[in-house]
């Protein structure tokens, strides 16, 4: 049986090394660390896109009046059954389809890196298009609507869930995916080839405002300026490959019924000697290809 002198021994010396510990002074606070330096994941880099489906959509300017999937309201119809590449681009209006609700769609190659400790950068070669993400909540956009709108970005450091697809993936999956309601990548993409710890995972999240009415599709399926962007990015490794999954989301209360969501991937290319920058274009003949990205 334990003596009640034990009890009160062991709970003195307790009591001691509490009020020591308490005693030492605090040791100086510990600065934030930057976006770049607590960044989950490295997004950086050259990518190409990987169009393994919607080929009808993506590859090719559709028909006027193909907005199958897209859940477009009456008002967003009607204004669909209106497009004319002629106008647009004699009204200054031929990156419309480039804007940040629809550049990821289309068959592009991106540059991404830093800028500063809060900044990250994309850049585009279809349409040569920059999209700046920020990271300082107290960044705001200093100018009207564009294109690209302004973006704020956050890292969400959400785990990812359980790989279905075993040793052919490394341990990363698209968390964003899984919140936006998307299935994880298959055969199609998406990830990174070096596998970091587990600890160092998650998604960003970016959240673009401040937009010009763009399209969705380059046949004038609209979105408005009242358009929220959100995205979700991921990497993940398959086949030895290194991908980045890109889900979008957009809302537009002016033109959509429900978000209009898609999943894009793209996989890592060594370096830029693919890189080739063109401009925004409305003139492409309907139904022929366009420039691959493969």
């Amino acid at each position: 049986m334990i003596s009640l002198r034990w009890l009160h021994a062991v709970t003195f010396g307790w009591s001691l090394l509490a009020a020591v510990a308490l005693a030492q002074p605090p040791g100086p606070p510990q600065a934030p660390r930057s976006p770049r330096a607590a960044a989950q994941v490295d997004l950086t880099g050259n990518w190409v896109a990987q169009i393994t489906e919607d080929w009808r959509w993506r590859m090719i300017t559709p028909p006027k009046g193909d907005y199958a999937s897209v859940p477009l309201n009456a008002l967003g119809r009607q204004v669909a059954d209106a497009w004319d590449p002629a106008a647009d681009a004699a009204a200054d209006e031929a990156c419309r389809a480039f804007g940040a609700g629809g550049i990821m769609r289309l068959p592009t190659r991106l540059k991404i890196a830093w800028t500063d400790e809060s900044t990250l950068r994309i850049d585009t070669d279809l349409g040569s298009q920059v999209r700046v993400l920020h990271f300082d909540p107290a960044a705001r956009a200093d100018s009207g609507p564009s294109w690209q709108g302004h973006s704020a970005a956050e890292w969400l450091g959400v785990p990812p869930p359980a790989n279905p697809f075993g040793a052919l993936v490394a341990p990363t999956q698209e968390a964003g995916a899984a919140r936006a309601g998307r299935s994880p990548a298959g055969a199609a993409g998406g990830g990174a080839a070096r596998a970091e710890p587990q600890s160092t995972r998650g998604s960003l999240k970016v959240v673009t405002t401040n937009l010009r009415p763009g399209y969705l599709r380059k046949n004038g399926v609209p979105y408005s300026e009242r358009a929220v962007v959100t995205e979700y990015y991921d990497r993940f490794g398959m086949f030895g490959n290194d991908y980045l999954q890109v889900v979008t989301v957009v809302a537009d209360p002016t033109y959509l019924t429900t978000p209009f969501v898609v999943s894009n991937q793209f996989k890592r290319e060594p370096d830029d000697s693919k890189w080739n920058p063109t401009p925004c274009a409305t003139d492409a003949p309907l139904g022929t290809f366009q420039r691959p990205a493969f």
